[in-house]
């Protein structure tokens, strides 16, 4: 097993888990509620909370004796094209107060992140054989990864259920701000694309390929953002076919703005 990644570097890891290219609105949900664009909000906050109860993220019920839950908040961002235009409103949900102790309530905490070197080299051989180069985005990513600990969380603010107030969740996934999120996300994500044979690259696992004949198709993870870069345009249909059918999918079609460049 990989070893954990420095403190350092994980905390850099979570603040940017939900950065990825978004502006930080900085704003409240008292504010949200206020703001000319509060319809807008309220419905991607509807969005997120339906994420969670399909993805079966927690259970409502009694807290236990001596125990005390974690919070949570909501994170507020627009995500801008490369002209500056906001092209989307998005909101997280996002636990906080989480102090665990390492080996007893948290293993890895790395995030799936390929490095600049290897995102280069591959933009190399997409321009140098004319590659068909894709983006896609996987919406709530760490909501797929299962979760060993026991742990409790309040309700969301703005959500909470009506005849249940009382009630905490009971988390049966992970939710960003866990440090374990991003590591049980990552294993998710390598035995499913495994299976579907890719072989992920010996210097940067978060690079994998997949021949077939002489066709291939070189997919990179970063964290929520995928690439895909083939030399067949069947064999990138095919391989978006089974990812959307495993995960909940975005297809961004051609890939023109990727990790701010």
């Amino acid at each position: 097993m990989r070893s954990t990644i420095s403190d350092d570097y994980v905390v850099y890891l979570q603040e940017h888990e939900f950065d990825m290219g978004l502006e930080d609105d900085s704003i409240s949900v008292s504010q949200v509620k206020q703001s000319s664009d509060s319809e807008k909000w309220i419905e991607v906050m509807k969005n997120e909370m339906k994420s969670m109860k399909d993805n079966g993220v927690w259970d409502l019920v009694e807290l236990p004796k001596g125990v005390k839950p974690i919070g949570c908040k909501w994170i507020f961002k627009t995500k801008q094209d490369s002209k500056g235009n906001i092209v989307r409103y998005m909101a997280r949900l996002v636990a906080k107060g989480f102090t665990p102790k390492e080996g007893i309530d948290y293993k890895e905490t790395f995030s799936p992140v390929s490095s600049k070197d290897s995102f280069r080299i591959i933009m190399t051989l997409v321009a140098h054989y004319d590659l068909e180069l894709h983006q896609m985005d996987v919406k709530t990513a760490f909501l797929n990864g299962n979760i060993d600990e026991t742990i409790y969380m309040v309700q969301p603010e703005n959500f909470e259920s009506n005849d249940s107030k009382q009630l905490v969740c009971r988390l049966k996934r992970s939710i960003y701000g866990l440090k374990q999120a991003s590591r049980q996300w990552y294993r998710k994500f390598d035995q499913v694309i495994t299976s579907f044979g890719f072989k992920e690259n010996t210097v940067d696992q978060y690079i994998y390929l997949k021949f077939n004949g002489s066709k291939f198709i070189i997919l990179v993870l970063y964290v929520d953002d995928i690439l895909l870069a083939s030399s067949d345009v069947g064999l990138l249909h095919e391989t978006k076919r089974f990812l959307s059918s495993k995960f909940d999918m975005k297809d961004l079609g051609n890939a023109s703005f990727v990790l701010g460049i």
